[in-house]
């Protein structure tokens, strides 16, 4: 099976494209826009084909979709300031690349949307992603969509892995408010066994994949902080005060890892629907917990973080 992996060199990508390789009679065409991941990318699997590319504009790498089995569409923006941006990267580049599924005759795709497309925030992202899942549900390629919630694990450069290593680098990690905002993280390494088991058996539909367990945000930065050991003590902001230091430190920082408007979706106080996606897709549910100290504290735990 020939596998092309848009976004290949983020957080999806790198986790997924190891497990896939561990299949035999699987190849796989990573393509990813960002030099320094693409090179990690590259070492880590020198075996493999790697294309750095912008996939928002014509080019080269259509080509590869030539002889392909299947894609997985993953590529996204997911941070920053400039909308212009996400429209590019969650749309455009989507766009460009169901042209060279349709010119090369690809029989089958799994696209990573997100569990945002549910969401009452109002911000780039989520206005992207909606977009662009209107835009698959066009496309008649069989296909499924697939909407994860919240995700950490290895390589994560964004959210959890973030807060982590901040926990390294400062004597206090603030949490804004109280903290009691409901979130349902998505251990990336289950999500990667759900989309090899969609590759496998050419599943349709649209899922959300959300985390199984729900925990408040605070709790979920304490069970880190007690997992990791940082000498980072642990204290309360008010909401107000927290949205300032983001909005000045985004005055400095034109690609900050965490921004007023992503704060500004952490407090909504909602939830995602939670399915069976043990049951459907035969994956094992790695408990929350367990799934955070195999982030953190595997002997095999580099600390390699990816660069956006």
């Amino acid at each position: 099976m020939r596998i092309v992996v848009t976004g290949a060199a983020g957080l999806v990508g790198q986790n997924l494209i190891a497990r896939l390789k561990r299949q035999q009679g699987v190849s796989i065409v990573g393509i990813d826009k960002h030099p320094t991941n693409t090179a990690l990318l590259r070492r880590i699997h020198p075996e493999m084909t790697v294309i750095e590319a912008d996939l928002a504009v014509d080019g080269p790498w259509q080509d590869a979709f030539a002889g392909a089995d299947a894609v997985v569409l993953n590529q996204a923006q997911i941070g920053g300031l400039d909308e212009a941006e996400f429209v590019a990267n969650n749309v455009t580049a989507t766009e460009r690349i169901v042209e060279a599924m349709r010119r090369h005759r690809v029989p089958y795709f799994v696209h990573i949307s997100s569990s945002v497309v549910n969401s009452r925030a109002d911000d780039f992202y989520t206005r992207s992603k909606t977009a662009q899942e209107r835009y698959i549900d066009t496309v008649e390629i069989p296909h499924v969509v697939l909407r994860p919630t919240l995700m950490f694990g290895w390589f994560d450069r964004k959210h959890l892995g973030w807060l982590r290593r901040f926990m390294d680098r400062t004597p206090v990690f603030p949490i804004p408010g109280d903290g009691k905002f409901i979130r349902q993280p998505l251990y990336v390494g289950d999500f990667a066994a759900i989309i090899a088991s969609c590759l496998a058996s050419r599943a349709t539909g649209t899922y959300d994949i959300s985390g199984r367990e729900q925990i408040h945000y605070g709790d979920l930065i304490r069970m880190i902080h007690a997992i990791v050991e940082p000498k980072a003590r642990i204290i309360h902001l008010p909401y107000r005060v927290f949205w300032l230091l983001l909005w000045a430190y985004a005055r400095v920082d034109r690609n900050p890892p965490f921004t007023t408007r992503q704060l500004e979706a952490l407090v909504i106080p909602e939830t995602f629907p939670v399915i069976d996606w043990p049951g459907i897709f035969g994956v094992t549910a790695t408990p929350l917990r367990t799934a955070l100290e195999e982030t953190y504290r595997h002997p095999d735990y580099s600390g390699i973080v990816l660069d956006f």
